[in-house]
C-alpha cells in the first residue's frame, strides 16, 4: 500500500517535471528565434552606419558644405548625429 502511494506520488512528480522541462524549452526556443531576427536586424543597421559614415566623411572632405552659413550648420549637425549613433554599432 505504501509503495504503491510512493510510486503514485513520483509518477506526478515525473510527469509535472517533463512538462516543466518542455513548457521551459519551448520559450528558450522562441527567445533563440527573436535573438536571431535581432541579430540580422543589428548587422544589416551596422552596415547601413558603415556606409553612411563612408559618405559622410566623403562629403566632408570635399569640402563642399562650407560656403553656405545654413547648409554647412545642418551638415555639422547631421554629422554630429552619425557620430553619436556610429558609436553604437555592432562589430
Amino acid at each position: 500500500m505504501i509503495l504503491e502511494l510512493i510510486i503514485g506520488f513520483l509518477s506526478i512528480v515525473i510527469v509535472v517535471f517533463v512538462y516543466t522541462t518542455i513548457n521551459l524549452m519551448r520559450k528558450v526556443e522562441k527567445i533563440e528565434d527573436v535573438i536571431i531576427r535581432y541579430d540580422g536586424f543589428i548587422s544589416e543597421y551596422s552596415k547601413q552606419l558603415e556606409n553612411s559614415q563612408t559618405r559622410l566623411d566623403e562629403i566632408d572632405a570635399k569640402g563642399i558644405f562650407k560656403s553656405d552659413d545654413e547648409i554647412g550648420w545642418f551638415f555639422k549637425q547631421i554629422k554630429r548625429l552619425q557620430d553619436d549613433v556610429s558609436r553604437f554599432k555592432a562589430d
